[in-house]
């Protein structure tokens, strides 16, 4: 068959799978679930590159391979992924799919910048990446889970939703999002030198991550229970 098939590749199709997965959940109407899948899509990133460097005898073709599929799934898990959910949370309306589109193509661009850089650094040298130009794509699994967190949190705690949906139907929430979407798309593509994190801070990011899930679990649990 045509590819590469070994365990470097794993999660890398953990993390597309769980983003088509959140894309269904988005459109059926759970968007918690799919901030979920957005999160796990993280996860997996978080680790793939380590898992991908502990093979220590893959080919260049191997290696060129790993790097296209990578930002193939990333385009979806941390591109297309929260547009739709943003798309979603907003209504539909207009101006979200501008905002949504711009993203995207933000994201894109950015994802496609790396690889001609990433292919010609590893030619040049095999000490990792100590920086990035550019916010990471994969910042998405953070930013907008913890953003989603905050506000649905607080509301709950005011007891002024039912459900998480109806956040956005206040227009200051759709705006707020709106905003963050296109700032986070801008970012991705302004000429800023961002340090890679190391060992320790992703594991704290991993803690965070953790925690957001669950504070967005005992949201949905606290919107079942009122709905009953």
């Amino acid at each position: 068959m045509i590819g590469f098939y070994d365990y470097t590749v794993i999660l890398t199709y953990l993390s597309l799978l769980s983003a088509v997965m959140g894309m269904m959940l988005t459109v059926t109407g759970h968007p918690i679930l799919a901030t979920m899948c957005l999160l796990f899509c993280g996860l997996c990133d978080m680790f793939d590159g380590k898992v991908a460097r502990s093979k220590k005898n893959r080919s260049a073709e191997e290696k060129s391979f790993g790097i296209q599929i990578d930002s193939l799934t990333d385009i979806v898990a941390f591109g297309v992924l929260p547009a739709m959910i943003m798309l979603f949370l907003c209504g539909y309306r207009w101006y979200a799919y501008i905002i949504a589109a711009f993203y995207v193509l933000a994201g894109l661009i950015r994802l496609a910048y790396f690889n001609v850089t990433e292919e010609q650094r590893q030619k040049d040298t095999d000490e990792c990446r100590k920086s990035y130009s550019g916010l990471p794509i994969t910042s998405a699994a953070l930013i907008f889970p913890i953003f989603y967190c905050v506000i649905s949190a607080g509301c709950v705690w005011l007891d002024r939703i039912e459900r998480f949906g109806e956040l956005f139907s206040v227009l200051p929430f759709r705006i707020t999002l709106c905003t963050l979407t296109a700032v986070t798309g801008l970012f991705f593509i302004l000429p800023i030198k961002i340090r890679k994190p190391q060992s320790k801070e992703l594991w704290a990011f991993f803690a965070l991550g953790v925690l957001v899930a669950f504070v967005l679990l005992l949201v949905m649990i606290n919107a079942q229970v009122k709905v009953q």
